[in-house]
């Protein structure tokens, strides 16, 4: 079997993270595999924002927490240390599939690395409020993104899940 062929049977979502920051070339690496991403007649339009900055990080944290009506302190990206919000140019009719392939890779190169990976939701909601929109200007970020979701990366501090069944019924052949 090939090394993506097991990483796609392999991979599996980690929820708990120690606070070891991930090597800049390991995290280039990673950043590298999302942005190779398929995409509709190539436009490319998956953006990412490596948030290593602990402050931008927990300011992230706090906004998806609001979101999720969670309680104050409640930590939705699991003690992650790395942030990766894929965002989508909006002018890209393909532009949510984009992103979304761009996540899939992330999270593949990730556990190819031995580094722990989440997609957690609500980067939409969190890039359409004033305060997403503003962090995005501070960055130097033009354009009319779309957030797709956050790929959370760590080491990780718990055993690896184990893998579901796969459910019945999701082939039907056209012979």
């Amino acid at each position: 079997m090939s090394d993506a062929m097991t990483a796609m049977l392999e991979r599996r979502s980690i929820r708990k993270y120690k606070s070891d920051m991930i090597p800049r070339e390991t995290l280039e690496s990673i950043i590298e595999a999302g942005l190779w991403a398929a995409s509709g007649r190539n436009k490319q339009a998956g953006m990412i924002l490596a948030v290593t900055n602990r402050a931008l990080r927990d300011k992230l944290s706090a906004m998806n927490a609001k979101i999720m009506g969670a309680p104050e302190g409640h930590d939705p990206f699991y003690g992650a240390p790395v942030v990766l919000v894929v965002l989508a140019n909006k002018e890209v009719g393909t532009y949510v599939y984009d992103g979304s392939l761009v996540m899939g890779n992330l999270m593949l190169a990730a556990h190819e690395l031995g580094v722990g990976s989440c997609w957690i939701h609500r980067a939409k909601e969190e890039f359409e409020s004033e305060e997403g929109k503003a962090i995005l200007r501070e960055l130097g970020v033009e354009g009319d993104y779309e957030g797709v979701g956050h790929c959370i990366l760590g080491y990780a501090d718990c055993d690896m899940p184990a893998a579901p069944a796969r459910r019945g019924g999701n082939v039907f052949w056209a012979e």
